[in-house]
């Protein structure tokens, strides 16, 4: 009797471990995912292992993937890839918000992350009545706090079909559904009017862009003169050492596990959006201190990857989850000790900031203003053809 009571107990405590590893461990913000719901986004169960082999593949040597024309016209189906494989398990395992943010004394993760978010708002000066361009939005979770923090009207682009349905049943469930769109497209040729957003923002995502100017032109396309743009840009910075077989190794094993055609120098960034016309209003890495270590929520989770990771192994022997899972989940464990040893050395930053605005009509129409009077001046002065040419460079 006592042996089987003993049985008995021991089942039902291994049944409940089960159970709150399984289903009650959700999301680290909001338990949106179990472990039994994983899917490898829009790719069928018998294509997983496939698939991530042909990004594996695509991606081993991440700087080539940019390097003709050729392959970088593929890197935006090989980011659509990766967030299918990724997305769930980021949702389970991280949050609705796939980015960083520095570390906060005396408050949580998911507070130091609200935060982050509605410096955002903050930035571009988000208020109700203007409707505002996420670009590269995810399953939306910054979209619900900025729209949530600034009343504004927040339109989301994603490359990922399967991350717009998530997007808005998150959406549609924190009620922000009237205040939060979302669309699938591409953020290099965006299904948007020329001058349609009063502003714009873009959290740690437009590092999958194979030229950084690409999108930032988009984005100047479609904002309103005068309207502001910040961006959270990944980017080596001037610690990075290229002769350095260490540096070389993080950086790119960070490109390798997070879909990046090659990361750019923290120094490029400014020159980059002032090439396709915009002024740039304020640059600064947010990681810097004061700021507490950005890189600490992925140390203190190692206890959570080995969880998660037995997790995943039992799942896929069931046959519960799709088989490739494992080797998924694998890549962004090794990917995390690259982004945390990047961190700690310096050489690495996900939230180098920059705020920029697109220049007001007004200054062209006072330049055309100005070119007509010039000509006026010209003409009146009464000299013959030369004389006035000269005249006029003068003036100008």
């Amino acid at each position: 009797m006592e042996w089987s009571t003993a049985v008995w107990t021991g089942g039902v405590a291994v049944a409940a471990a089960v159970y709150w590893f399984v289903w009650v461990m959700g999301a680290a913000e909001v338990k949106g995912k179990s472990a039994v719901d994983l899917k490898m986004g829009s790719i069928s169960n018998d294509k997983v292992k496939d698939k991530y082999t042909q990004y594996w593949s695509f991606f081993r040597r991440p700087k080539e993937t940019a390097a003709t024309a050729s392959s970088a016209e593929k890197v935006p189906a090989f980011v659509d890839t990766f967030y299918n494989l990724v997305t769930d398990i980021y949702e389970w395992g991280w949050g609705q918000s796939f980015h960083f943010s520095p570390s906060v004394p005396g408050r949580s993760h998911r507070d130091a992350t609200r935060l982050h978010e509605e410096r955002v708002a903050d930035l571009i000066t988000a208020r109700p009545g203007h409707r505002i361009l996420d670009v590269g939005c995810g399953v939306g979770g910054p979209m619900r706090a900025i729209a949530a923090h600034s009343g504004s009207q927040v339109v989301g682009i994603t490359i990922n079909e399967y991350q717009v349905a998530r997007a808005r049943a998150h959406n549609k469930k924190a009620g922000l559904d009237s205040k939060c769109e979302v669309v699938c497209g591409n953020f290099l040729k965006m299904p948007f009017e020329n001058a349609s957003f009063d502003g714009a923002y873009s959290i740690e995502a437009t590092c999958h862009a194979p030229r950084l100017e690409d999108v930032y032109a988009e984005v100047f396309r479609v904002l309103k003169p005068g309207g502001l743009y910040v961006s959270y840009e990944w980017v080596t910075t001037p610690l990075y050492q290229a002769e350095n077989p260490e540096h070389v190794e993080t950086i790119q094993g960070i490109e390798r596990g997070d879909a990046l055609p090659g990361l750019r120098a923290e120094e490029d960034i400014a020159s980059i959006a002032k090439s396709v016309g915009f002024e740039v209003v304020q640059e600064k890495d947010l990681a810097l201190p004061p700021a507490g270590p950005w890189w600490t929520r992925l140390k203190m989770g190692r206890i959570a990857y080995w969880r998660n990771h037995l997790v995943v192994c039992v799942l896929t022997a069931l046959r519960i989850a799709p088989k490739g899972v494992v080797e998924v989940h694998e890549m962004l464990y090794e990917t995390a000790r690259h982004l945390t040893n990047g961190g700690e050395t310096g050489i690495f930053t996900p939230m180098h900031m920059i705020l920029c605005r697109k220049p007001k009509i007004i200054r062209r129409r006072r330049r055309r203003w100005w070119s007509w009077m010039v000509i006026r001046s010209v003409i009146s002065a009464g000299f013959d053809l030369e004389e006035k040419i000269d005249f006029g460079v003068k003036l100008l």
